[in-house]
């Protein structure tokens, strides 16, 4: 046969240096290229493939689910589409700083870039945060705080730097200014965010170049100008959100005490403020929040706090803590993407003559992402709709904002090579995720709150009772006795060890926590059973004893029930 009936025939020759001829078998080259085959989590609807989320609006929403599900499935459409197209090109293409005009007069004036600005008006069309759409879902029985939380669970799989440009500190401006701005103030702020907290383009002014949580380190001050007035000059190094109409800004009093002042872009007067721009940072990622250094040069600004009382301070400190669970859903959206975006491609994707999905190994993997995207999800969606309790921001964010980051590098990994390449998408998450760590607070410094709010507000107490009402299992129930008596043995311990041991105490009332609340949404009976499979291979996984053989011969329920952990975790 010659070499050109071969080719025709689907068979390849060629010639190597040491052998004759070789023959690769025939394969149909078109379906194996068919780039069809590998749409990822882009242009789909996000609501309609996320069975988990139409499973908590059901349980949060209750009679308003039927209202509200045709807002949710534009809203899916919308982050899946258009959101999600323009993040790409935002990252392409992200903010740049006009320094000077044409005059040499410093405008520092941040120009976004046409893709961000269409995904924003977008954004603000469908808001879910908006006061007015809190209203229409109240007079129509559905809880407007489920409802913004499943808003921003969906943006933060687009675009968690859009999420923290819409949202950076708008809540703290707004309670904080209603309670110490004065009255005209107070109305220019309402104005600002009229639109609700996700309007304005707020943002929080703390982090120096001594660092940000060093308070004792702070260089910026502030002096009286007047009855209700200050003017505020410093440097602060890390400023998320740069072009912001409203800023949250720490200084030091002339006594030496630390409080938070409002500065905004104009004074009273409507000339421009002391506020400069010296440069946007060159970011990792997230590069659709312009964050950059901001100088303050006798800016005007308003004490966000009463007289001597460090109320301020004290308000500000409990806003940042509602601030962590926004960073924790942004952890859990950058994973739940990835998690779509790994099904996606081992469905697509054959290897060794079958596709990704169907080989042990894979299946073992994605089991695991499944169930540790739905622990996080069942943390972070219970603080936003469910008690208040004191230690959860710190917790959930220990370990949302960390899954972001490994659920991002399995993504790759799942995609091989083409993972690493910025024209997919799993490049990005990653790249993205990696800040949730770093913002409102390390893993060291959520270990500190840990402690904070055991030892001055016994938060360990109303904590433990919240799982015991959550937990139906033993194993579970046995571990949080377990972490109980964990609590008083750290208490016990000499202060640099007890300092030391906070990480994997913080760990393991993560652990029980997520666990609980996992066997509590199983009790919901909305999914035949499925989330009670997730419920034990989370505690089989974190809590249970793996024995010497360190659990390799734990039957493999991950593998049998796959087809339903699969099925209820992403629709395609």
């Amino acid at each position: 046969m010659c070499r050109n009936a071969a080719r025709s025939a689907g068979h390849v020759y060629g010639t190597l240096p040491s052998m004759g001829r070789y023959l690769i078998e025939p394969f149909d080259r078109s379906d194996r290229y068919a780039t069809e085959r590998y749409q990822g989590a882009a242009g789909r609807n996000w609501w309609t493939c996320d069975p988990t989320l139409r499973l908590l609006m059901r349980r949060h929403l209750g009679d308003g689910f039927a209202w509200a599900e045709p807002h949710l499935d534009r809203l899916g459409a919308l982050m899946g589409g258009l959101v999600a197209e323009c993040a790409e090109e935002t990252d392409r293409n992200p903010p740049r700083l006009e320094k000077y005009d044409k005059w040499g007069r410093d405008v520092s004036e941040v120009v976004m870039p046409p893709s961000f600005q269409t995904a924003r008006r977008a954004l603000m069309d469908d808001n879910f945060t908006s006061p007015s759409f809190a209203g229409q879902a109240r007079a129509n029985g559905a809880n407007p705080d489920a409802l913004a939380a499943a808003w921003t669970y969906l943006l933060d799989q687009a675009d968690i730097g859009m999420g923290c440009a819409l949202g950076t500190g708008g809540d703290m401006v707004v309670q904080l200014a209603e309670k110490h701005a004065p009255q005209d103030v107070r109305d220019r702020v309402r104005e600002i965010f009229a639109n609700g907290f996700y309007s304005g383009e707020a943002a929080q002014m703390f982090t120096e170049r001594t660092g940000g949580s060093d308070l004792a380190a702070l260089e910026a001050a502030a002096v009286p100008a007047g009855e209700d007035s200050w003017l505020l000059s410093g440097f602060k190094w890390f400023a998320s959100n740069a072009n912001g109409s409203a800023f949250v800004v720490l200084a030091r009093l002339p006594e030496g005490a630390v409080a938070p002042f409002l500065v905004l872009w104009e004074r009273r007067d409507g000339t421009r403020n002391g506020v400069r721009i010296r440069r946007l940072k060159d970011k990792l990622g997230t590069r659709s929040v312009a964050s950059g250094e901001v100088e303050f040069a006798d800016a005007e600004a308003f004490l966000l706090a009463g007289p001597g009382s460090g109320a301020g301070l004290g308000t500000m400190m409990k806003l940042t803590n509602a601030s962590r669970l926004g960073v924790a859903m942004m952890g859990v959206g950058v994973a739940r993407r990835a998690l779509v975006e790994s099904i996606c491609y081992a469905r697509a994707r054959e290897a060794f003559g079958r596709p990704l999905i169907d080989q042990p190994l894979m299946r073992r993997k994605l089991a695991e992402l499944i169930v540790e995207v739905e622990a996080a999800q069942a943390l972070v969606f219970d603080a936003q709709v469910g008690p208040r309790l004191r230690l959860a921001p710190a917790l959930i964010k220990l370990r949302a904002a960390r899954l972001g980051v490994t659920a991002a590098s399995d993504a790759i990994e799942v995609h091989g090579g083409n993972g690493y390449i910025e024209q997919w998408p799993v490049a990005r998450l990653l790249r993205d995720a990696q800040v949730n760590p770093i913002w409102e607070g390390g893993d060291n410094i959520l270990c500190l709150d840990v402690r904070r709010a055991m030892v001055k507000e016994q938060a360990h107490l109303p904590f433990l009772d919240r799982l015991r009402a959550a937990a139906t299992s033993g194993l579970v129930q046995a571990r949080i006795d377990d972490l109980a008596k964990a609590i008083s043995a750290w208490a016990a311990l000499e202060p640099v060890v007890a300092e030391a041991r906070l990480y994997p105490l913080a760990q393991f009332m993560a652990d029980v926590y997520a666990a609980a609340l996992l066997e509590e949404q199983a009790t919901w009976g909305l999914d035949d059973g499925r989330k009670a499979v997730v419920a034990r291979l989370y505690a089989e996984t974190h809590l249970a004893d793996q024995g010497p053989l360190r659990g390799i011969d734990r039957a493999g329920e991950e593998l049998e029930s796959f087809d339903v952990l699969l099925e209820g975790a992403v629709a395609l």
